[in-house]
């Protein structure tokens, strides 16, 4: 059997918070070669426009933001009525200490960066 990505199920509208703008880049173009409607944003403040109007039903929020905390934009996005329901999946380069936190904040998932493809994929999936 191949071990390529084949966990592509449904598309999903997706939202990349990202401050590296290379790696916000990186993330969305293998987001879009899944499948996935995908915007990214490298602050805050862009970040919670663009999820009020795109309305994302998965968002991979970075911890470690120069200009806040990721896992306050999870509290924000979490008492936004249109995505209660939304994935929220932390992706960090910070060390698991941060999980417990992102968890409290209303985080679903934590992955630590670099994340594998497939893993990847499998979290916006569940």
């Amino acid at each position: 059997m191949n071990n390529d990505i084949t966990l592509r199920q449904e598309p999903r509208r997706v939202l990349v918070i990202e401050d590296d703008l290379d790696t916000a880049q990186t993330l969305a173009f293998l987001l879009r070669d899944f499948g996935h409607e995908v915007h990214y944003a490298i602050t805050v403040n862009a970040a919670m426009s663009i999820a009020s109007r795109f309305l994302p039903e998965v968002v991979l929020v970075d911890l470690g933001l120069p200009d806040g905390d990721g896992a306050d934009v999870a509290r924000r996005l979490r008492r936004h009525p249109h995505m209660r329901r939304s994935r929220i999946v932390a992706i960090t380069g910070l060390g698991l200490e941060q999980r417990e936190q992102a968890l409290q904040a209303g985080c679903d998932e934590f992955l630590r960066k670099p994340v594998d493809p497939q893993v990847l994929e499998k979290a916006l999936q569940e």
